[in-house]
């Protein structure tokens, strides 16, 4: 089962949606679905590696 780690909210099956975001964080996978992406996109463009702009 795959939850978001920012809300909570459950994805719908093993698999992330294509809408999710996944982050890998200190060799860790985090998942976070539609909704907190949107509110926190700034956030996480900001952590870009510079190679990605």
């Amino acid at each position: 089962m795959i939850v978001c780690d920012l809300c909570g909210s459950s994805a719908p099956n093993d698999e992330p949606p294509l809408t999710w975001v996944v982050s890998f964080e200190d060799s860790r996978a985090k998942h976070y679905c539609e909704s907190c992406t949107r509110e926190n996109l700034r956030g996480i463009e900001g952590r870009l590696d510079m190679a990605w702009w």
